[in-house]
């Protein structure tokens, strides 16, 4: 018997009792629905938390630190200079090493002023930095211009302070030129009480190149950062200073500033997510300190993974439930067909034919309960995330809760018929041993 003719004799036998198919399928139908609505939503957990973590960085940069915070005075501490930089470019898996140099300053536009950070970052670095406004600095620049994070804007204040009837500082970071006071322990000095207070340092115009995209309640990686070219950051500080020490800046034992810079961080940039942890190590290794996000989703997926098992385990016990339905299902019908499945046998029917007819009926009810499953998980994971919102209420981040990739659907279908054929096994084998004289004489 072609499988063809065997598949159209089942489906028609199923036809022939339409209640009891109906309700074994719906059964199928809420286990399935139960297992992928399930998972779906630990799967959208897993990626709403990739995706707020990605927000505060990207997953493959390491932030590196020299251990000078927390040296013991007994050792020399290891700084992070341009050899260091030079090592860490050579660790396997490493695609690029950014050192960022980070300086305390004074800002002042009108009656406004905000002390801030200004990051000295390599072109190449600056370049990854989304603009709301203006352009990004390039090559050819021979001064330095800034690039204001989107937030920054609510550092500044005046006499009267940051509040009041106003919504934000009156601070035009693009249409105005920023006074900037690079000596800011001398700043402070001058503007304190005594006779013998020293002069006001020099204030240095530096105009603005961009703004980082996003309003000012929005956050990313260089929203409350200023940013601007290291290479020319450094040439304004050793035209400020000269050979005085650089605020900020590391001295000898002598109290003489270092030859060359020293950085306060560096970004270290892995091919891979699943590299990062190995690069992190032998950062750690080397004697710097190393953080990255990756360690933050290996905690957060781990909590995932425990709560969509869960959830996955609470929707295969509805499948389980249904498979039993089916086992029931296929029993009663072979008690039904007993005289049918004795004229088989007589009549030379093979039992693997006997015993494939009860399997392709039990599979084709995985099948439908399982396709019309997945579609009810469809329509339900839509309402749940254009209707109720509750992945914004859950993590704080914007998407869908619940995520049904193809792969899920596919294989939820394909689980459906396996439970189904594996609970219409035993009453397949039973059918196959019914004894051809016996099922002929049954009435």
């Amino acid at each position: 018997m072609k499988f063809v003719d065997l598949l159209g004799m089942s489906v028609n036998n199923l036809r022939r009792r339409k209640l009891r198919t109906l309700l074994t399928v719906l059964g199928v139908i809420i286990g399935t629905a139960s297992i992928v609505i399930m998972v779906s939503l630990g799967i959208g957990l897993k990626e709403l938390n990739r995706e707020l973590i990605s927000s505060y960085g990207s997953l493959t940069a390491i932030r590196v630190y020299s251990n000078s915070y927390w040296n013991d005075n007994e050792t020399d501490p290891l700084y992070l200079t341009e050899e260091t930089v030079q090592q860490m470019r050579g660790i396997e898996h490493t695609t690029s090493v950014y050192p960022l140099l980070e300086v305390s300053v004074i800002m002042k536009q009108g009656s406004y002023t905000a002390g801030v950070d200004i990051i000295g970052a390599p072109l190449e670095y600056l370049q990854q930095i989304p603009l709301g406004q203006g352009k990004l600095p390039s090559a050819d620049d021979t001064s330095m211009s800034l690039i204001f994070g989107n937030s920054v804007i609510q550092w500044f204040s005046n006499e009267k302070g940051y509040g009041g009837n106003e919504e934000l500082p009156n601070v035009d970071l693009m249409g105005k030129p920023m006074f900037v006071v690079f000596d800011r322990d001398a700043y402070y000095q001058s503007n304190g009480d005594g006779e013998n207070k020293p002069k006001a340092p020099k204030k240095y115009i530096i105009h603005t190149a961009g703004v980082v995209k996003g309003d000012v309640d929005s956050y990313n990686e260089y929203s409350y950062s200023v940013y601007t070219r290291l290479d020319l950051l450094e040439q304004q500080l050793r035209k400020i200073f000269k050979k005085n020490p650089i605020p900020g800046q590391p001295t000898n034992k002598k109290g003489k500033p270092y030859k060359y810079f020293i950085y306060s961080s560096c970004v270290v940039n892995v091919d891979e997510v699943e590299n990062v942890s190995a690069v992190q190590q032998q950062l750690n290794d080397m004697g710097f300190e190393a953080h990255s996000n990756v360690e933050w989703m290996e905690q957060s997926e781990a909590q995932s993974r425990m709560i969509q098992a869960v959830l996955g385990g609470i929707g295969a016990v509805s499948l389980f439930v249904a498979a039993i339905g089916i086992a029931n299902t296929m029993m009663m019908s072979i008690y039904e067909r007993t005289k049918e499945i004795g004229v088989m046998k007589v009549l030379g029917c093979d039992m693997g034919i006997i015993r494939n007819m009860f399997l392709l009926e039990s599979g084709f009810i995985g099948f439908l309960g399982g396709m019309i499953g997945v579609a009810f998980s469809l329509g339900v994971s839509f309402a749940m995330n254009r209707l109720l919102s509750i992945g914004q209420l859950m993590t704080g981040q914007e998407g869908d809760i619940s995520r049904i990739p193809l792969w899920l659907a596919l294989m939820a279908v394909g689980f459906a018929v396996l439970v189904g054929m594996a609970a219409g096994f035993f009453p397949a084998l039973r059918a196959m041993r019914l004894s051809p004289l016996a099922a002929i004489r049954n009435e």
